[in-house]
């Protein structure tokens, strides 16, 4: 059950984007970048182009600038490993401060203008290690050196050139303390224990911990106190499938800026009294969909704007500043879609990154007092964009007349008519496609591909019904709504019904899965990547740190006593004698969330009745494979599979 993931640095609940940027680069679906020959086209089709082209790490990601505007921190890739680099504004030279070699650095920030944090798990375990490093590579120190604890940064203490607060599941591997950290020493105190209920905490914006959220599995509270010295007090309590999610403080330190669907069906951001318990004013929704995002200049003391993301992202501005800004990016880079990444203290200093749907995009720096602008890097420089395929927003019918949004990404350069098809759910299932670059839908239309995605109910943003319309629905109305989607591409005549596969990831899987197993003569093959086949041992095995969440999982999907019956009919391993189609599996072997058992309980049975079950399992990878040299070997295999059973192009070895 996983998002596209990106490391879980702060509370699960609260986060300002601004203090903490995590990579976007770490991507547990193994994206990543390498350059080659390509070969020439056939048919009308771009030329092939090498796997490794698409799936290689990049050039430099992850730029983050230092608060006093001086230095530069990215990662770029030593001895195949992303590591830590940083660069003196105005400066060619880098200096690489961290050394990994057996698995990527997952994320880093900075702590103050001198001192780089960082975390690093261990073959995919997700048990994330705290780290700190001086930027030039000296004092480095592993500040939570502790097996199987994870930790969770609640607040960087920007202002704070010594310390941060964490959280730690050190004491109750279930639930997260919260700690103060000297971030050159490792000394630590506990500043607040979690009494068993606890599953996020926020600070003030003087660092002080003011908020903290409890569950009983189905129900949540917020819970508050005016000073650090009180006792926490419960000014809220509504089921989980009501939510006031606090983002941050107003800057008096008085009201809390949230993202609510009390009382509507889409998530607003408001304006909210904890100590009257009441919501002030509506500061901003949509008609369609969610929002969740709210930006703000802290040196200036104002709330900025919004964005949302309807087929693409949007931004919606309540300051003519910071309005602007973005109007002046935008008129420089015509085409893309632009991100302001990082900034800083005195917001001066911009960091910029482009997207599109055909470019990995690249990187900028922009000094706003000297009008400099310049480009750090393109993120994938060896990728062609003009052999990238277009993707198109799309919807379509559920059988029960919901409206399924989605994306088309169709091959370049011949009539989209009869194509074979490769079907990819996405992961979550609590989560949502977007627009965007995708290197394996690109890689997928290269090899002649068309491609759809689609968020099917039970898909976040677009409101409470859509979402709630997925509960207890895996494997019935879910997987509906895939099916739906297939069948319109087959009326479309885009599809040849005899050429069409399934590929996803995490509930992806499982969705490939349902699909060869309720849908046997619908695809020609599947491909199932760190997939759910047996939901009771999923909720078995759910790490103790998710364990707050049981009830909820219970209600979302099934409980496994009050719903055997209904979990035994939607998990495919129980029903392996229906599937006709061949098989590709990938696993990890230390994957925490869904565990190895759930795909050998399948290639064992497949191959007891005959069915061609390849099966690749990483004994150094978790939930998805972040080493280059694995994403290679399963994208490689993945490539001769559906050519065997679909028909596409393969790279010429």
């Amino acid at each position: 059950m996983k998002k596209q993931r990106k490391v879980d640095l702060r509370s699960t609940k609260f986060g300002d984007s601004m203090k903490l940027f995590l990579l976007s680069f770490f991507f547990v679906l193994g994206f990543g970048f390498w350059g080659g020959c390509e070969a020439e086209g056939e048919a009308g089709l771009p030329p092939v182009i090498p796997v490794k082209d698409f799936f290689r790490n990049p050039e430099k990601a992850g730029f983050q600038i230092s608060p006093n505007g001086r230095y530069l921190a990215f990662m770029e890739p030593w001895k195949n490993r992303m590591n830590v680099h940083v660069q003196k504004i105005g400066e060619k030279k880098a200096v690489r401060i961290t050394n990994a070699t057996k698995r990527d650095i997952a994320g880093y920030f900075w702590a103050n203008n001198h001192r780089i944090v960082f975390v690093q798990d261990k073959d995919g375990d997700e048990n994330f290690r705290l780290y700190a490093v001086d930027i030039d590579g000296s004092g480095l120190k592993e500040l939570t050196p502790f097996d199987q604890v994870r930790v969770r940064i609640i607040d960087d203490l920007e202002d704070n050139e010594k310390e941060m607060i964490i959280g730690m599941n050190r004491r109750d591997k279930r639930i997260f303390d919260a700690y103060r950290i000297n971030i050159n020493t490792g000394e630590m105190k506990m500043v607040a224990k979690n009494p068993g209920n606890i599953d996020g905490w926020l600070t003030d914006n003087n660092g002080k911990l003011r908020i903290a959220t409890t569950s009983d599995g189905v129900n949540t509270s917020i819970l508050y106190r005016d000073k650090e010295t009180d006792d926490f007090r419960v000014i809220f309590t509504t089921n989980f499938k009501e939510m006031l999610a606090p983002l941050f403080f107003s800057f008096d330190n008085k009201y809390i800026f949230a993202s609510s669907n009390i009382g509507r069906d889409k998530r607003a951001i408001v304006k909210y009294d904890p100590d009257k318990d009441k919501e002030l004013e509506v500061i901003f929704e949509h008609p369609q969909v969610d929002v969740s995002s709210l930006l703000r200049s802290k040196k200036r003391k104002v709330i900025t704007g919004v964005t949302y993301v309807t087929d693409k992202r949007h931004y919606h501005f309540f300051d003519k500043k910071r309005e602007q800004l973005q109007k002046n990016l935008e008129q420089r880079l015509p085409g893309y879609e632009v991100v302001v990444t990082n900034m800083s203290k005195d917001e001066s200093k911009v960091l910029v990154r482009t997207f599109s749907d055909k470019s990995r995009g690249a990187y900028y720096y922009y000094d706003r007092q000297n009008n400099d602008f310049e480009k750090l890097v393109d993120v994938s420089p060896w990728l062609n964009e003009k052999y990238m395929a277009d993707m198109k927003p799309i919807k379509y019918q559920s059988k029960d007349g919901l409206t399924i949004h989605g994306y088309l990404t169709l091959p370049n350069g011949i009539e989209p008519k009869n194509l074979p098809v490769v079907v990819n759910p996405h992961g979550g299932p609590w989560a949502r496609d977007m627009w965007g670059f995708n290197p394996e839908v690109q890689f997928l239309a290269n090899r002649g591909y068309a491609v759809l995605q689609m968020n099917f109910r039970g898909s976040t943003g677009y409101g409470k019904k859509f979402w709630k319309a997925g509960f207890k629905k895996w494997g019935k109305e879910m997987q509906d709504d895939i099916t739906q989607g297939v069948h319109w591409l087959i009326d479309m005549g885009i599809a040849d019904p005899e050429r069409i596969g399934i590929y996803g990831a995490s509930y992806g899987g499982y969705a490939t899965l349902a699909g060869v197993t309720f849908s046997p003569d619908l695809y020609a093959c599947g491909v199932d990547y760190v997939g759910v086949s047996n939901i009771f041992t999923l909720l078995e095995t759910i790490p103790p740190y998710w364990e707050l969440g049981r009830q909820m999982f219970y209600e979302m999907i099934g409980d496994p006593g009050k719903d055997k019956a209904l979990l035994e009919e939607v998990s495919p391993v129980f029903h392996v004698d229906q599937i006709k189609a061949p098989l590709f599996i990938a696993q990890g072997a230390n994957d925490p969330r869904v565990k190895k058992a759930e795909s050998d309980q399948v290639v064992e049975a497949l191959k007891k009745r005959g069915i061609d079950v390849p099966y690749m399992v990483k004994n150094n990878e978790g939930h998805g494979f972040h080493n280059e040299e694995n994403r290679f070997d399963f994208y490689r295999a993945m490539e001769k599979f559906l050519h065997k059973y679909l028909g596409g192009r393969v790279e010429a070895e």
